[in-house]
């Protein structure tokens, strides 16, 4: 795919920041910041607060305390409209083909139905563009999730479980995209249990959540 070859330059910086599901405090006093070209990996058991980290990041879950900053992102814009969520729901809507589910997405993301089909091409799904998305492998529908990424330009992915339901060559394809996003000056933190931490050691880093 021919993309712009900058991103918009944004740095996340979290400050002091506690969150809870429940009555249970996930974690607290969290610091860190991630700059253009840089890729954080979320580790951390199960329960930990690694989704509910994301989603506060997307500004869809309130946090306890502490703040949240997307450095570069201006007054004016709209919050969350530089920033792609994939969660652990698809989202795809079982009666609409491949192509017209990232349609959808292309138009509900301000993004370009002329990157579907390269999109799609990219993640692997060019050949069962006109199935209908009911049809598909949990491989292939976490593929179409992907190909989400491509068709709305955002300096800000985040990821929960990106290789979730990938075979080898799925999580060859995360890596691919990742290393496209960094190199274009992107930010990405993605949670995950496997390694995708095969990119340059520079672009890469880890933080470990913990139980309070």
């Amino acid at each position: 795919m021919n993309l712009p070859n900058a991103l918009p330059a944004r740095t996340i910086t979290v400050t002091d920041l506690a969150c809870r599901r429940g009555e249970r405090l996930l974690f607290s006093g969290l610091n860190f910041a991630v700059p253009p070209g840089e890729l954080l990996l979320l580790r951390g058991p199960n329960g930990v607060g690694k989704t509910t980290l994301l989603l506060s990041l997307a500004g869809v879950v309130r946090p306890e305390a502490g703040s949240i900053a997307v450095v570069g992102r201006s007054s004016e814009d709209r919050p969350g409209a530089d920033l792609h969520l994939l969660s652990h729901q698809p989202a795809t809507k079982a009666r609409l083909t491949v192509r017209e589910n990232l349609a959808f997405w292309a138009d509900l993301f301000a993004g370009e139905r002329h990157l579907v089909v390269p999109a799609l091409e990219a993640a692997g799904l060019g050949a069962i563009a006109d199935l209908e998305a009911g049809h598909l492998s949990a491989g292939q529908t976490r593929r179409l999730s992907l190909a989400r990424l491509l068709v709305a330009d955002r300096p800000i992915w985040l990821l929960d479980e990106p290789t979730s339901a990938l075979d080898s060559q799925g999580e060859e394809l995360v890596l691919r995209l990742l290393d496209a996003h960094l190199k274009r000056g992107g930010v990405a933190v993605a949670a995950t249990h496997h390694d995708i931490s095969l990119l340059p050691p520079a672009n890469v880093r880890t933080l470990a959540l913990v139980q309070p």
